[in-house]
């Protein structure tokens, strides 16, 4: 009897080691068993899905891709790449919005989740998503045909405040980043732009070289090749100072008096109400894929910054601040003139 009653007693002790010894370490359980699932084991054990939502080949879609390849020696499992276009990104948004909040479903965010709801485009806000990074950021530029009559930002805005000027501007959708930029200039000058809509930034810019519309308001990055080749001129860039890659003799908006600074920037997301042990794995991750070659060359191949990393703490910041311009601005103009 009394070595059966030790043996119990040895094996309820054993049993009991394990929860017991975060609390001896003076450690909470959660920090021990961090994001060890009843589903499974410690996160991620199964794919992560990384919705983009705009359409496969674009600037977003590359991004998103590059990332997947240099992130994966850092975690586990592989990311997978969903596009999901639509309505200025408001389709993808709104589906990891409203994902499980567990990680297996994270979304490629960007600068229209700053103002999407305050243009009565969506029903959420950049608070209804948990930001994890910030990837990289590009200002935008207002650019025109090499060929155009505007030499500086001054005559082009002149000719665009006539009443019969009909100034056409090309942009990567209604409501996106480029035409909220597009009409922030028209507010700020007194210009009036007719806005054209495209599938996204470059279509638009395709559309320049084909003289089909006067200009653009679309990134750096998106027109720098032909920038560089002579076919397009840009007359400012919408930052708060000079941007290199071709750009350095490009004076800024600011530089000419306007006060005026917008760009996009694409991240990284999760579901609001993800823990914070699973954040945690994947904002590692991020820090340690940003470094990676093949991240960035993807960058350098496509023009994008590679220095405007941000971790989740930053990036919250910018977008609070963000949203509080565009709602003002939302106020003050009407996107369909």
């Amino acid at each position: 009897m009394t070595t059966a009653f030790t043996d119990l007693a040895r094996r309820r002790m054993l049993r009991a080691i394990p929860s017991a010894l975060p609390f001896a370490l003076g450690l909470p359980l959660a920090a021990i068993t961090g994001a060890a699932r009843a589903q499974g084991g410690p996160f991620p054990n199964k794919p992560i899905e990384l919705v983009v939502p705009w359409q496969a080949g674009g600037g977003a879609d590359v991004v998103g891709r590059a990332f997947g390849a240099a992130v994966a020696k850092y975690l586990p499992q592989p990311i997978v790449v969903i596009n999901k276009p639509g309505a200025s990104g408001v389709l993808g948004l709104g589906d990891v919005v409203n994902a499980k909040p567990d990680g297996y479903r994270i979304v490629l965010s960007s600068t229209e989740l700053t103002f999407l709801n305050h243009l009565g485009l969506a029903k959420f806000s950049y608070k209804d998503l948990r930001p994890i990074a910030r990837l990289n950021a590009d200002p935008a530029a207002v650019v025109v045909r090499a060929d155009a009559p505007y030499v500086t930002l001054e005559q082009f805005v002149e000719a665009a405040r006539k009443a019969d000027a009909n100034i056409r501007v090309g942009n990567a959708g209604h409501g996106s980043t480029w035409h909220m930029a597009a009409a922030a200039l028209a507010e700020k000058t007194g210009a009036k732009f007719n806005h054209i809509p495209y599938a996204g930034g470059a279509p638009a810019v395709l559309a320049l070289l084909g003289g089909h519309i006067d200009a653009v308001t679309v990134s750096t990055a998106e027109v720098s090749s032909y920038v560089a080749a002579g076919k397009l001129k840009a007359l400012a860039v919408m930052a708060d100072r000079r941007v290199a890659d071709g750009f350095e003799k490009i004076p800024t908006l600011k530089e000419r008096g306007i006060d005026l600074s917008i760009g996009i920037w694409r991240g990284l997301s999760a579901p609001r109400g993800t823990p914070d042990d699973v954040i945690a794995v994947l904002k590692a991750a991020v820090a340690k894929a940003v470094k990676e070659p093949v991240w960035l060359e993807a960058l350098n191949k496509l023009h994008f910054s590679t220095d405007t990393y941000a971790d989740d703490v930053a990036l919250e910041a910018v977008m609070a601040r963000e949203s509080a311009f565009f709602k003002a601005l939302a106020g003050k103009i009407n996107l369909s003139s």
